[in-house]
């Protein structure tokens, strides 16, 4: 089966890498699909990254943390 690209863009972006990596235009598209489900198959999710640096600043604080004192309270409300 044979793969026709209609879209100009996409067909210049094939030309284009297929002429780098000289290889044909099929064997580019292969190779950049080939990449990019490598890489939505490797990339970790948000909202598992956000735990994750959730979980790490939760370690990073003491338990039961500390109290403030109204000047401190003040400070955050201020600009720098």
């Amino acid at each position: 089966m044979n793969l026709q690209i209609r879209d100009p863009r996409a067909r210049d972006l094939a030309k284009r890498i297929a002429q780098r990596r000289r290889v044909s235009m099929t064997e580019a598209v292969v190779q950049a699909l080939e990449a990019e489900y490598r890489r939505v198959a490797e990339s970790i999710p948000l909202a598992e990254r956000l735990g994750a640096i959730a979980d790490d600043l939760a370690n990073l604080s003491a338990p039961g943390g500390r109290d403030m004192t109204p000047q401190e309270i003040d400070g955050m409300w201020q600009d720098p």
